[in-house]
């Protein structure tokens, strides 16, 4: 499962919005990432970037911004 097409996937507003709010409410990395999980999210590393993905299925939804790592 090493897609991960880095070019110019955008992430949607509404799902962006979610994950910064609630990168804003964890106290770490890894509570965040397990927040997102329960909304069905979830966050991957490929080549320097941190991919956002749809679970269970892994659908890539676009390349996070720096700015909310």
């Amino acid at each position: 499962m090493a897609h991960a097409d880095i070019g110019g996937l955008v992430i949607e507003t509404p799902i962006l919005n979610l994950i910064t709010r609630e990168r804003s409410k964890a106290l770490s990395a890894r509570e965040w990432k397990f927040r997102l999980a329960g909304y069905g999210y979830a966050i991957k590393d490929v080549q320097g970037a941190q991919v956002v993905t749809k679970l269970p299925q892994g659908v890539e939804l676009g390349v996070l911004p720096v700015h909310i790592h």
